[in-house]
């Protein structure tokens, strides 16, 4: 079962889809699964192949499955299984912990424009593990060493699709950028577009984004759209050059994928390290009986 398992989760890996694996890591008392047994679920909470349990124990997984894949990150919880409902699921009398890993495509971060906020960008979010896409005329290799793609159409965005994985940093000194934005919102009249972007941030002066977010409400997108831009982009770093301008953006970036909240680490430090200290021995969530959770 394990490389079959495996095989499927290579397969899914390969087509880009997002899907976690849960594995059974403790079982004390009388449970349907052994420790060791394993799960695939897709993003819908499906099991696609594999087994942790029946009834609740199972329902649980799936909907604990599908925040986890949505959050991109994994957890650990504890089912306890010695109050199941009858009716619902059989009554084992005894509690598991299962770790649920979720496996998600490679977010991918979208440049428009070259130059040097351009070019540390790029290297920044390589590093952040973004796969690199530049989309500008005048880009060229030895300048973007890390960019997975380099598109060098004058203004062709056919070959860069938006979603909720892509990130979006405008950074064209002005030339076409009310046109990005349209089409990484997914608002260019006349034109199917492939979702709007999870990030959308323009590099231009206060003044500069002022007229750009106007001009995209007289030409109809809707508000709630153009409020989601970032721009001017990035966090408030004081920053004075093109490299700081970049680590602004890409940090406000992280902090929006994560959850953070850019604040001081030092003003956080002590619940940070409650954090930390609850988290060595203790699951991310205990799951009794048959909660809000077993949901399909």
């Amino acid at each position: 079962m394990s490389m079959e398992l495996y095989r499927r989760a290579g397969e899914l890996a390969a087509q880009g889809q997002s899907f976690a694996l849960a594995t059974v890591v403790r079982v004390k008392g009388s449970s349907s699964a052994k420790r060791g047994s394993k799960a695939l679920i897709d993003a819908q909470g499906k099991i696609l192949m594999g087994w942790v349990g029946g009834g609740c124990a199972e329902s649980a997984v799936r909907s604990e499955a599908i925040k986890c894949i949505h959050a991109e990150k994994p957890a650990l919880i504890t089912l306890d299984l010695q109050d199941e409902v009858l009716g619902v699921g059989m009554p084992c009398g005894g509690m598991m912990d299962v770790y649920i890993e979720p496996v998600v495509p490679q977010a991918e971060l979208v440049i428009a424009g070259h130059g040097r906020i351009a070019e540390t960008l790029a290297s920044l979010g390589h590093l952040m593990g973004f796969a690199v896409t530049v989309h500008d005329p005048s880009a060229e290799r030895e300048n973007f060493p890390t960019a997975q793609r380099i598109i060098n159409k004058d203004f062709d965005v056919q070959d860069v699709s938006f979603g909720p994985r892509t990130f979006v940093v405008i950074a064209t000194l002005h030339k076409n950028d009310h046109l990005w934005l349209q089409r990484a919102l997914g608002s260019k009249p006349g034109e199917s577009q492939s979702g709007e972007a999870a990030y959308v941030a323009l590099v231009a002066s206060a003044h500069r984004s002022r007229l750009v977010l106007d001009y995209l409400l007289a030409e109809g997108v809707p508000a709630e759209k153009v409020e989601s831009v970032w721009a001017p982009a990035g966090l408030d770093l004081g920053a004075a050059n093109p490299e700081e301008i970049a680590l602004s953006i890409m940090g406000q970036i992280v902090a929006l994928r994560r959850g953070g909240k850019a604040n001081p680490l030092k003003r956080a430090g002590d619940h940070a390290d409650d954090a930390q200290t609850s988290g060595e021995s203790s699951a991310d969530k205990v799951i009794h009986q048959c909660e809000d959770s077993a949901k399909d």
